[in-house]
């Protein structure tokens, strides 16, 4: 049977007050797909079964589950290629020059999922700053507890690390653990995992020299959007730089951010 509109339309609700994400008309299909395996594993007869049950007899644990198979984004190695390029060709230079007193920096990866992202930029750094002796933090954040501690293990299927990983880079930062592939020590060590909703307060993180915010604010809508990139903002350092996804822009959101661009990526800076 498909989703009820009566399932969807609860589901929908709890991810909006749980992430703040918003699930449009439409996206049935999606909610079903995902929801799919929790309805299996309680033995429920279809998805609209499982949401029935959860619905009338409300449990916090299965709550979170549904929001985190609805909010966790599939991701790979140096997704999109040219951001990261941009990174290494550009960002890291000019952060050589005005980082040079302290030879640290600080990135922050926000809804980093399973790991993909933070650990490519660790990657990138490990052959350029850390090379060098700089010190590099970052910092990988995520609503989803479950992919969290995927991300900490490092380990990846040989499916994962195909999808955007150059041969040669497994090869120099990957070690073989069984069947799997698990990132080494050196380049896991650069990474801090925690628990984030964007939606709340990012007083604790401290200040970054680069953010990473690709492919999640499409999820939101244009009040939430406005809240994050402004408390981004603040979360940044003033000459700081901002990666967002290609179907992203501040344009019309937040206009206390400068476009620049890099090749055929924008990159923003707050405003002075």
């Amino acid at each position: 049977m498909a989703l009820t509109p009566t399932a969807f339309e609860w589901v929908c609700a709890l991810v909006r007050k749980e992430s703040a994400i918003v699930l449009e008309k439409g996206k049935e299909y999606l909610v079903e797909s995902r929801l799919v395996p929790l309805a299996r594993a309680a033995g429920a007869a279809d998805v609209s079964a499982y949401v029935d049950g959860v619905r009338l007899r409300p449990d916090r644990r299965t709550q979170v589950a549904i929001v985190e198979a609805l909010t966790t984004n599939e991701t790979s190695w140096f997704r999109d290629g040219a951001p990261f390029q941009a990174f290494a060709t550009t960002v890291v230079p000019a952060l050589k020059q005005s980082r040079a007193t302290t030879r640290s920096v600080r990135i922050w990866s926000a809804a980093s999922s399973t790991g993909q992202e933070p650990y490519s930029l660790a990657i990138g750094l490990q052959d350029s700053l850390i090379a060098e002796g700089w010190r590099a933090e970052i910092v990988a954040t995520d609503l989803s507890t479950e992919v969290l501690e995927k991300a900490k293990a490092g380990t990846y299927s040989q499916l994962e690390v195909n999808r955007g990983l150059p041969a040669p880079l497994l090869v120099r930062h990957f070690t073989r653990a069984g069947m799997n592939w698990q990132v080494n020590a050196n380049i896991r060590q650069m990474v801090r995992f925690q628990q984030l909703n964007l939606t709340g307060s990012y007083a604790a993180l401290g200040q970054f020299d680069v953010v990473f915010l690709r492919n999640v604010l499409i999820y939101f809508d244009l009040a939430t959007k406005r809240d994050i990139l402004g408390r981004v903002r603040r979360a940044l350092k003033p000459d700081g730089y901002l990666f967002l996804g290609g179907a992203e822009t501040t344009l019309g959101v937040d206009d206390n951010w400068e476009r620049q661009l890099i090749g055929r990526v924008s990159v923003h800076r707050p405003k002075n």
